[in-house]
């Protein structure tokens, strides 16, 4: 059981939930936005000073039937309701930390994916397999990354990427709540501890988005990629989820007939040829 993470958990969601929200009066003397403590304790059925120390840090292990009160209360979504149960300890966890071995049906779809770029990320976005078309896509080729580098989110909060336009800080929104679901999950994986850390040292945005304490789990989003030879291209990303390994199979697309359909068209022959080229 993480008490200091449940703790920050729980004030985070109740700031959250508007008095209305629950049918109960918005009215009064609040000193801050959301329900009050006694609030959230009454409409979970619990005493108030057991949800205070819950909140404290210091309260006993949480049942799963005050667990279930709580997301009730709470209004916590599937993703955050398991989320809470992970950090309660009341969840069962599928390991130590994230699988890395991609399954030979993905690493075969992969191959047959020649059109469209596709990427298998693991639960902290340490990149494990891709396509040729998604190394055009990237360039430079990430073949000569090396592996303990190859991770999608280190090169998206890069301090030289701190300039980002809003679908970006969307994106990235999106993706820190992925990754403090996955922390929940994998507690003892120190690769994902390190990675936390290391962003929150460098990257201002991931702090600011590592204390919202939202969880989600990364399905589908768009892209807007300036690609050096075939140019701008906006792209649909698909997420198709792994459920035996936890991992993401990523799939870049365009809408049929549009510029960006046909900049990755070209990139299909330009692209490929640049990879295939001596040096």
């Amino acid at each position: 059981m993480d008490r200091p993470e449940l703790a920050a958990f729980l004030r985070s969601r109740r700031g959250r939930v508007r008095p209305e929200d629950v049918g109960l009066p918005s009215g009064g003397n609040r000193r801050t936005p959301g329900l009050r403590r006694e609030e959230v304790a009454q409409l979970a059925r619990i005493s108030v000073d057991y949800y205070v120390r819950l909140e404290q840090a210091r309260g006993p292990h949480p049942s799963p039937q005050v667990l279930e009160s709580l997301s009730q209360a709470l209004r916590l979504s599937a993703a955050e309701r398991s989320h809470l149960f992970h950090l309660a300890g009341s969840a069962p966890r599928p390991g130590a930390g994230p699988r890395s071995d991609v399954p030979a049906g993905i690493l075969h779809l992969l191959d047959r994916l020649d059109d469209s770029p596709a990427v298998v990320v693991d639960a902290k976005y340490d990149v494990l397999a891709w396509n040729p078309m998604w190394a055009a896509l990237m360039s430079p080729d990430p073949s000569g990354v090396p592996p303990a580098r190859l991770n999608s989110l280190r090169g998206f909060f890069a301090p030289e990427a701190a300039a980002f336009a809003a679908e970006h800080v969307e994106f990235g929104r999106q993706v820190v709540a992925d990754l403090r679901a996955a922390a929940a999950r994998y507690p003892d994986d120190v690769e994902i501890r390190r990675l936390i850390s290391d962003l929150s040292t460098s990257s201002v945005l991931f702090g600011e988005l590592w204390k919202k304490h939202e969880i989600n789990v990364q399905r589908s989003t768009s892209k807007h990629i300036d690609h050096p030879v075939v140019g701008e291209m906006n792209l649909d990303c698909e997420t198709l989820y792994i459920p035996d390994r936890d991992q993401r199979l990523v799939l870049y697309t365009a809408v049929p007939g549009s510029p960006s359909h046909q900049a990755l068209a070209l990139l299909k022959v330009v692209g490929l040829q640049n990879l295939s080229s001596p040096g």
